[in-house]
């Protein structure tokens, strides 16, 4: 069950880095939103981080009262692989459109073109780190909601995570000489943070949307937990009189062949 919390949490952020670059040379951007090494640093972060957490959940309540999953089940089914979409495009969304807003309103227009390539960069970096966060609180629960108490209860590392990675990106972006040689971005205002918890709740209430929508999916019957057999699904496996046939060389074992 873990396992299957942790890919809607770090699929989404691996994607949304590489479609937030080719967006954003789609939609014209004077250059790429997130650098190389913006995408390294992420990538690292939130798999250490955000995706740890989801792989240390405790269960969650009625875990037990669900049935085991069939044998030949592909680990991803339907409604998993439309949450891994959802969360790819909120998250490349909020990046390519906090780049772009930052590109165009005239609040910037004081910026030459290489000081504001640096907070295109900056605001982008930080929506997207930020908003994985959104992603991995909502990936805690796989049904029951985020809007809740519950969220800040049940797993230390949750906060934990989330405090790092705050303290890590407020360094990386304010810290002279880290940020711009190394990061290419600098320091962000109040209006580049705006964009940023913006895209936070937006993920997030999105991502709750989408898990409420399944709720009620699953109370009308339908097959939310991909436990049916699907088109993918490996064929099961029929015992046959050859399965209880002794290996070779099992006989220097001295074990005895069951009777048919």
């Amino acid at each position: 069950d873990n396992l299957r919390k942790v890919l809607p949490v770090n699929t989404p952020i691996n994607n949304s880095q590489g479609l937030s670059v080719l967006v954003g040379l789609l939609v014209r951007l004077p250059n790429t939103p997130i650098t190389t090494i913006q995408i390294l640093y992420s990538n690292f972060i939130c798999a250490v981080t955000l995706g740890f957490v989801c792989a240390i959940e405790p269960a969650e309540d009625g875990i037990m009262a669900l049935p085991p999953r069939r044998v030949g089940k592909r680990l991803i089914g339907r409604f998993l692989f439309l949450r891994i979409i959802v969360g790819t495009v909120l998250l490349t969304g909020c990046v390519v459109a906090s780049a772009i807003i930052v590109d165009t309103i005239p609040r910037y227009d004081y910026l030459n073109a290489e000081d504001r390539l640096a907070m295109i960069r900056a605001v982008s970096f930080n929506v997207l780190d930020f908003g994985a966060m959104s992603v991995m609180m909502s990936a805690r629960f796989s049904y029951n909601s985020s809007f809740h108490p519950r969220v800040f209860k049940g797993n230390p590392a949750a906060l934990a995570s989330c405090a790092i990675v705050t303290v890590l990106q407020i360094a990386l972006t304010y810290i002279p000489g880290l940020n711009s040689f190394v990061f290419s971005m600098n320091g962000m205002d109040g209006f580049g943070w705006a964009l940023v918890i913006a895209s936070m709740v937006l993920v997030f209430v999105v991502m709750e949307t989408e898990k409420a929508i399944r709720r009620h999916l699953k109370a009308a019957g339908s097959d939310t937990d991909d436990r049916e057999p699907q088109v993918f699904d490996a064929a099961p496996h029929v015992a046959t009189a050859d399965d209880m046939k002794m290996p070779k060389g099992a006989s220097k074992l001295n074990l005895q062949e069951l009777a048919k």
